[in-house]
């Protein structure tokens, strides 16, 4: 990366000419990202926090019948290390050039084709932001009533969703310090569940998980997507992240560094919800340690866990992703971009979300938003690594009348075959979209003639 075309990309910069000789707090912008603050042991704590989905423990549970325990542990352990491959390999551009996702989408969708891979990413994240929010709140609001009497869930997401909008607007140097202390808490907390989970049910887990044969078929290795499908959204905008880890971390070490800090927060949470739907037929394992009376401490350390974890998952998942659109599609800096990322959450009625009315039609959402991950992924990658050869001219991209304006139609047609393909094979869609979606734009971008723009750029 020449010192020219630095300079040319800040100069163009749509939301301003930041100085990126220094970083403070909410100091973030679309431009290449000279200071970079987190080294390897900060990078790993803020995806080690950042990875932490409730969800993990339905997707644990949902493979009891098909798995036994020794299955069920390599499932999880394989798509851990899937997902620290594909983090590593759709994250180079992010790494070497200092570029955000929506500047490296540009070569392969063109400033305006990337309206898609950006709404792609940023809806979800908004909703989700919400539906967390609310479930952090109803924790901290049982908290409040098992200790103090006081039982008010309205005044505790208010306050709890206007924390996280606070702790946003100080952009990565919140969310280092955030995810790094709280990766301990987040650690000792597992840890105390799981055990808690093997001294309760140790004697009917040892009886049924272990000796069932299990298999090590298609339901073994759609096991092993249903652990990655959690992460695949932040495989698509993994260049936001990266941007910040200090260079001189090889693709090797880079790919052990994702995998080792999200393989404990899955595996336990992973495990916990696979044994405990075993040994009582209830899927949900915050409904049974909500059910343990005669726990307190395990009560309270799981809700605080509950509590905490939406918040180092939000700031880190839900809200850079949507904020960096907002910024490129409206020109606006990163802190107010933050707020209003904040405020549009309230306006995803989650009270509504968690409704057992709703659990359909967000199945069928996550399964429509889901169809297009692997085919963004598929394309990005062929695009820097086929295409431009792992070589990108920054001043092109950051021109909005250069090569890359307008849309690349080959990379909406390419999308579009692979969330067909993702649809149609819904067990193992993320895998079966890849080819499709990855050759079709392949094939498009050398012999298509309105594609030599884009190829060319």
């Amino acid at each position: 990366m020449t010192n020219q075309n630095v300079q040319s990309a800040t100069r163009t910069m749509p939301s301003g000419d930041p100085d990126t000789s220094v970083k403070a707090p909410g100091d973030e912008s679309l431009a290449p990202q000279e200071t970079r603050i987190m080294g390897r042991t900060s990078y790993l704590l803020a995806w080690f926090g950042g990875c932490v989905s409730i969800g993990t423990f339905t997707m644990g549970s949902s493979v009891v019948g098909t798995l036994n325990l020794l299955q069920a542990t390599l499932a999880i352990a394989i798509g851990c290390f899937v997902i620290g491959a594909a983090l590593t390999l759709n994250g180079a551009a992010g790494y070497k050039y200092g570029i955000p996702f929506m500047v490296q989408a540009r070569s392969a969708f063109g400033f305006s084709g990337t309206r898609l891979p950006g709404l792609v990413r940023a809806v979800p994240a908004i909703v989700w932001y919400g539906f967390q929010s609310w479930i952090g709140a109803g924790a901290l609001n049982m908290v409040s009533t098992t200790l103090f009497g006081f039982d008010n869930l309205v005044f505790y997401f208010i306050t709890f969703q206007f924390l996280q909008i606070g702790l946003s607007v100080m952009g990565f140097q919140g969310i280092k310090w955030l995810e790094n202390v709280g990766s301990a808490f987040i650690l000792a907390s597992l840890v105390y569940m799981f055990y808690s989970t093997v001294q309760r049910y140790g004697a009917v887990l040892s009886a049924n998980l272990l000796d069932m044969e299990g298999s090590w078929g298609l339901p073994f290795w759609g096991a092993t997507m249903l652990f990655l499908g959690i992460y695949s959204t932040m495989i698509l905008n993994v260049s936001d992240y990266v941007r910040e880890h200090k260079h001189g971390t090889g693709p090797g070490l880079l790919t052990t560094l994702y995998s080792m800090s999200i393989l404990p927060c899955t595996l336990f949470m992973g495990l916990i919800g696979f044994m405990v739907s075993e040994a009582t037929g209830i899927a949900d394992p915050i409904q049974v340690f909500a059910n343990a009376v005669d726990n307190t401490p395990l009560l309270m350390t799981t809700l605080m866990f509950i509590a905490f974890a939406q918040v180092t998952t939000n700031v880190l998942n839900n809200v850079v992703p949507p904020t960096y659109v907002l910024m490129d599609v409206f020109k606006l800096s990163f802190r107010p971009a933050t707020v209003i990322v904040g405020l549009l959450a309230f306006a995803t009625f989650p009270w509504e979300l968690v409704k057992d009315g709703s659990a359909a039609g967000l199945q069928l959402f996550v399964q429509t938003y889901s169809a297009f991950l692997g085919p963004i992924f598929a394309i990005l990658v062929v695009d820097y690594y086929l295409i431009r050869g792992r070589t990108l001219d920054l001043g092109k991209l950051y021109d909005t009348q250069g090569p890359y304006q307008g849309v690349n139609y080959a990379a909406l047609i390419a999308t579009a075959i692979g969330a067909v393909v993702a649809l149609s094979f819904s067990a193992v869609s993320w895998y079966a979209s890849l080819v499709p979606a990855g050759l079709t734009y392949y094939l498009l971008m050398q012999h298509w003639a309105p594609c030599q723009r884009f190829r060319n750029g």
